[in-house]
């Protein structure tokens, strides 16, 4: 679906990607994981076309990416969730989720996919004219994933979706994340806790200071010694 070769990208001279190189399945939860400063989020940035890539080839169902101009992207069928959320604090729980139904395709199909959304979030519903700034970080988590949801995503894009959360809601977040795959979703998910990501997704590579350092299956990068060691506290 998604295949990434020799990708390098950075930012106004300084080279934050080097030569990545990946792929992911239609059907497949796959996870970057790696340190804070690993190059994950430049990575997704990368992808949804917020920024180019100086070398490389990058291409969704057989669609050139880089050839795509950034705000054809979500047409391509990827949905990104940034990092921090970024929702649109002054607007209602439901205004924000129409801004996700905003490509005409999307419009089209928005009150199926704001009942789809909302049968997959009840809390959202209970919240829908709540301004999404006053809610709790679990619930814009929920908001924001919903968001992508309304375009009816071929591939959504996860970045640090546990951030700056508490324990027990980063736990309701995975939970998350394992629902919209068993619904279908194909899913990228860039996550720092190594221990949690590993237990909702396939496959998983390791970024290391913007270079693909090892990559597998999930239960094998969890059981080694080297990750577990520099990652997980064990």
């Amino acid at each position: 679906m998604l295949e990434l070769k020799g990708i390098d990208a950075g930012y106004a001279g300084f080279q934050a990607l080097f030569g990545v190189s990946m792929r992911v399945d239609a059907g497949e939860a796959v996870a970057v994981i790696g340190s804070n400063g690993a190059g994950k989020t430049t990575l997704l940035r990368v992808v949804s076309g917020l920024l180019a890539p100086t070398a490389g080839t990058m291409t969704m169902q057989g669609t050139d990416l880089i050839a795509t101009p950034p705000h054809k992207v979500i047409e391509t069928g990827i949905a990104h969730v940034p990092e921090s959320r970024r929702l649109f604090p002054r607007l209602s729980v439901e205004d924000n989720l129409r801004m996700g139904a905003f490509i005409p395709a999307a419009r089209a199909k928005f009150h199926q996919r704001l009942e789809y959304v909302y049968a997959l979030f009840p809390r959202l519903k209970e919240r829908r004219t709540q301004l999404a700034g006053t809610m709790s970080g679990g619930e814009q988590q929920m908001c924001a994933i919903a968001r992508a949801l309304m375009s009816e995503p071929k591939l959504v894009l996860l970045d640090e979706p546990s951030m700056g959360l508490a324990p027990v809601i980063v736990s309701q977040v995975f939970d998350l994340v394992r629902r919209i795959r068993n619904d279908g979703y194909t899913v990228l998910i860039v996550e720092q806790n190594v221990r949690q990501v590993l237990k909702v997704v396939d496959r998983a590579y390791l970024l290391e200071v913007g270079r693909m350092k090892a990559s597998g299956r999930a239960e094998e990068l969890a059981a080694s010694d080297e990750i577990r060691k520099a990652y997980m506290g064990l």
